[in-house]
């Protein structure tokens, strides 16, 4: 999966939490496997597998900066 897939991916997982959760505690980002392209929002600073990529709300935002995007 290439940085645009997986940024897209994560996005969307992101905003369908923020639309259902509502008004929650801000995630710190957004925890994908490479393998099964499932993905989780994180509150805390995650501890990656060697398969999870970890794509920070700046990046979802798109308030980029390449240290948004960390590989397990």
């Amino acid at each position: 999966m290439n940085s645009q897939q997986l940024i897209a991916k994560a996005r969307a997982i992101y905003f369908r939490h923020l639309s259902d959760a509502g008004r929650s505690a801000e995630p710190m980002g957004v925890v994908l496997c490479a393998h099964s392209g499932e993905g989780r929002v994180v509150f805390d600073m995650p501890t990656l597998l060697p398969e999870e990529d970890f794509v920070s709300t700046q990046v979802l935002r798109g308030k980029s900066s390449r240290r948004g995007l960390t590989r397990g």
